[in-house]
């Protein structure tokens, strides 16, 4: 990055700052990010200093969209987008809540970024949810037309692997986008990391004491992390950037586990088409496995959201069947309809 694109870069992040401590209720927070934005118009004067000449500046479009979006939003709930801009310090937003422990370590350090997993086991299930309320809610409509056995076979087959690519592609995309933005991100934070450590050093101590841990205590810290770069630089996309380099999986592993998770949903409600039943025979059995399948879904839900496992399966019971009973309501209507 040309030193005229790094002072850009710095005079934006100290521009947004100064709009995010303007909307924050809170004055610790507002406090943080009118500090950040002094930091920030202090680098971008070293990398003035460094450029043969320098534009007007102006913000992006995407940043002047924030900066909207920030007189009418909190800024916690426009997290995402700023992280995309680079907006520093948004993990103090994390902060221990009063009488809780603050790390006054480094080896502390980042740990709060390091959840106790499950992530995946959960988007499974939800997978594996999608695809059975879809499939089975499409196959009951095609029955409630009046379709035949290979017509329902055929639409039912279809729904599977529409859905499943579809769950595929957006996972994969997702997944893409994260990482490109961690990469692209995490570039410039090596170039300035190598470039001002001292500046680094006081960003980080300015989002510990803003957690409230000691000011002295968190100089100390953050020192000691910038003097060594490679644990620094995973330090900076904790703190700073808020970004976790252990959530970013690979792009066509999320999309293969969609894909799987979606298509044994989905195949439960089509498997007595599949191994030879007619209907209505074939209609009666899906149905009940698949009010099976959503009341173990449901269940499983239960280890992620706290509920009772046998009230999480009911409620996921009526909602899916709610879902299939309309469906096939509709699919009669407009099969007398069409005729």
């Amino acid at each position: 990055m040309s030193a005229v694109e790094s002072w850009h870069e710095e005079m934006q992040s100290a521009w947004l700052y100064r709009r995010i401590a303007l909307a924050e209720r809170d004055a610790r927070m507002a406090a943080l990010f009118e500090r950040l934005a002094g930091t920030a118009e202090q680098q971008a004067q070293r990398w003035a200093a460094l450029a043969p000449a320098l534009p007007t500046f102006a913000p992006t479009p995407r940043a002047k969209l924030a900066a909207a979006l920030l007189r009418r939003v909190p800024p916690r709930r426009l997290l995402p987008l700023l992280r995309a801009l680079k907006v520093r310090g948004l993990s103090a937003y994390d902060a221990a809540p009063a009488g809780h422990a603050t790390h006054t370590r480094v080896e502390d350090i980042g740990h709060r970024h390091r959840g106790p997993g499950g992530g995946s086991l959960r988007a499974a299930v939800f997978g594996i949810n999608d695809g059975l309320v879809s499939n089975a809610s499409l196959i009951l409509g095609m029955v409630g037309a009046g379709s035949g056995d290979a017509t329902v076979l055929a639409a039912g087959v279809a729904g599977l692997l529409a859905g499943a690519l579809s769950m595929a592609a957006g996972e994969y995309v997702s997944v893409r986008s994260q990482r490109e933005l961690f990469e692209y991100q995490i570039g410039l934070e090596r170039e300035e990391l190598a470039e001002y450590p001292e500046a680094e050093a006081e960003e980080l101590a300015l989002i510990y004491a803003a957690r409230g841990i000691d000011p002295a205590d968190a100089r100390r810290m953050a020192d000691q992390l910038v003097a060594n770069p490679e644990h620094a630089l995973d330090v900076l996309a904790r703190e700073e950037l808020g970004l976790n380099p252990d959530d970013l999986g690979s792009p066509w592993g999320a999309a293969i586990s969609s894909f799987l998770a979606f298509a044994v949903g989905a195949t439960l409600p089509l498997l007595p088409f599949l191994f030879g039943a007619e209907l209505p025979t074939a209609a009666y059995i899906g149905g009940g496995l698949s009010a099976a399948g959503l009341f173990a879904t449901g269940a499983a839900m239960s280890l992620f959201s706290g509920r009772n496992a046998f009230g999480g399966g009911l409620r996921m019971l009526a909602i899916g069947g709610g879902a299939g009973a309309l469906t096939f309501a509709i699919g009669h209507l407009l099969g007398g309809a069409i005729g």
